[in-house]
C-alpha cells in the first residue's frame, strides 16, 4: 500500500464501514448537517462533536458530544463511538484529527487539513506541485511588506488563518494601505497577492476514496457578492481545454496531499483564458451543493462513501443547474427591522425548485441560511427560473 493510501492515519485499512456502524463527524455547521442525512439515509449513525447546543447537524445528528474541538476526552469519546470520523470545517484543529487517528479512520487526515488551513503553507504546496497560482508574498511582520515587490500592488492581503466568505482580507492600493491593514489585524501571518485580471470563477470539487480512486465533479461557474458565493450554475459552456487543466490540478491537489474524503478547488479565470488555482477546501464546499439534486451521487454521499472506506459514486449530472445561496438578508427586506420568514410556497410553486434550509434559529445579514437547487431539463428553463425565484427573493440574479 502506498504512503498515498494510508493516508497518514493509523487505523487505515481497506475494510468498509458498514451501515448501521458509528460515522463520527467533527463540526457542527450545514455541512454536517447535509453529511449526517447522507449518511443515515444510507443507514449509518452520525455523532458529532461541536461546543454550540444546537448547532445544524446536532439538530440531525443520532449522538451530540458537546464540547470543544480540542477537548481531549471529547474527542477520545468521539473515536471509541465511531468506526470512522471526517469534518466538515478546514478550522478545526490539525491535532484534533490527529488524535482522532490514533482510535479510528480518519479521513481526511490532520496533516492534509494542517496545509489548507495556513494560506502561506496552500500557497506554497499549490506552488510545488506546479499549480499556477496568483504572484504572493509571505507576510509574518511589517517588514515583509516593506521588502514587498511594486508588482504584488494593487492586491489582496489576506489573513493566513481562519478567513473565510471574504473575513481577513483586504483590498490594498498601495503599500501604505497594506501596512495599515497588516497593522489593524494585529500583526498576524498574512499572504499579500496581487490582482489579477478576472473574467469568472470555477470550482472543482472531487472525492478521493481510500485506495486513491478519484470522481470528479461537473464544472461550477461561480459569482461571489462581497466575498461570499451567491450563485453557482452548472452546464454552461466552458473551454474544453480549461476544464481539463483545472479538473487535472485538483487530482494533483489530492493526491499531493494523500487526500481521503471530498475537496473543492476554486480557480480564478483571467481574461487572457489562464487559470489560476485561488483556495482549497478539504471538505464539501458551497459551490458543490448543486450535487444535492442534479447529480447521481452528492458530494455528502461521496464524503460518507469515501469515510467509510466504500466504493465512489457517480459523480456525473444528470440535469444542468443553478444553485442559489440564500443569506439572512432575505429575511430583511426592505427595511424590515424584524426578520420575517420568506414566502417558501411560492418558491416551491417553481417545479425545479429544491430547498435546503440548514436549521439556524437566528437569521442575520450576511450569514448562510439556506440554498435553492434549481434544476430543469434545460439550462435555458433551469436560469429562466432560477432568476424568477432570484427576483421573488430579493438576491443576486443568476
Amino acid at each position: 500500500m502506498s504512503t498515498e493510501q494510508v493516508n497518514n492515519n493509523q487505523n487505515t485499512g481497506l475494510t468498509p464501514v458498514l451501515p448501521g456502524q458509528w460515522l463520527g463527524m467533527l463540526g457542527g455547521g450545514q455541512l454536517g448537517r447535509m453529511f449526517v442525512h447522507a449518511a443515515q439515509a444510507m443507514g449509518y449513525r452520525v455523532a458529532v462533536l461541536d461546543p454550540a447546543a444546537d448547532c445544524p447537524a446536532a439538530q440531525a445528528a443520532d449522538l451530540h458530544i458537546q464540547a470543544a474541538y480540542d477537548d481531549v476526552a471529547a474527542l477520545d469519546a468521539l473515536a471509541a463511538q465511531c468506526a470512522a470520523v471526517t469534518t466538515e470545517f478546514e478550522n478545526v484543529p490539525a491535532d484534533s484529527l490527529r488524535r482522532l487517528a490514533l482510535r479510528a479512520r480518519v479521513a481526511p487526515a490532520g496533516d492534509a487539513v494542517a496545509v489548507v488551513q495556513d494560506r502561506i503553507a496552500e500557497k506554497d504546496f499549490l506552488a510545488s506541485q506546479g499549480i499556477a497560482v496568483a504572484p504572493y508574498a509571505a507576510i509574518r511582520a511589517a517588514a515583509d511588506l516593506d521588502a514587498a515587490s511594486e508588482a504584488l500592488f494593487p492586491g489582496i492581503l489576506k489573513a493566513a488563518r481562519l478567513g473565510y466568505d471574504g473575513k481577513g482580507q483586504a483590498r490594498v492600493a498601495n503599500r501604505a494601505e497594506a501596512l495599515a491593514a497588516f497593522a489593524a489585524w494585529g500583526g498576524v501571518d498574512c499572504v499579500l497577492e496581487a490582482l489579477q485580471p478576472l473574467h469568472h470563477e470555477i470550482s472543482v470539487v472531487l472525492a478521493r476514496g481510500a485506495d486513491g480512486a478519484t470522481a470528479v465533479f461537473p464544472i461550477a461557474r461561480n459569482v461571489h457578492e462581497q466575498g461570499i458565493l451567491a450563485v453557482t450554475t452548472v452546464g454552461a459552456e466552458e473551454d474544453g481545454a480549461l476544464l481539463a487543466q483545472a479538473q487535472d490540478a485538483t487530482r494533483r491537489v489530492a493526491e499531493g496531499l494523500a487526500f481521503q474524503g471530498v475537496l473543492c478547488v476554486e480557480f480564478f479565470v483571467l481574461q487572457d483564458g489562464r487559470l489560476l488555482a485561488n483556495e482549497v477546501a478539504p471538505r464539501p464546499h458551497n459551490s458543490g451543493h448543486f450535487t444535492q439534486n442534479a447529480c447521481f451521487a452528492s458530494q455528502f454521499e461521496q464524503q460518507t462513501r469515501a469515510v467509510a472506506g466504500m466504493p465512489l459514486g457517480n459523480p456525473q449530472a444528470h440535469s444542468p443547474a443553478v444553485m442559489l445561496n440564500l443569506l439572512g438578508d432575505i429575511w430583511f427586506r426592505g427595511d424590515a427591522a424584524q426578520a420575517s420568514e420568506p414566502d417558501w410556497a411560492a418558491v416551491l410553486a417553481f417545479p425545479s425548485a429544491h430547498l435546503h434550509l440548514y436549521g439556524k434559529q437566528e437569521a442575520r445579514p450576511g450569514r448562510k441560511m439556506g440554498h435553492i437547487n434549481v434544476v430543469a431539463a434545460t439550462l435555458a428553463q433551469t436560469r429562466a427560473d432560477a432568476q424568477a425565484i432570484a427576483r421573488l427573493l430579493g438576491i443576486p440574479q443568476p
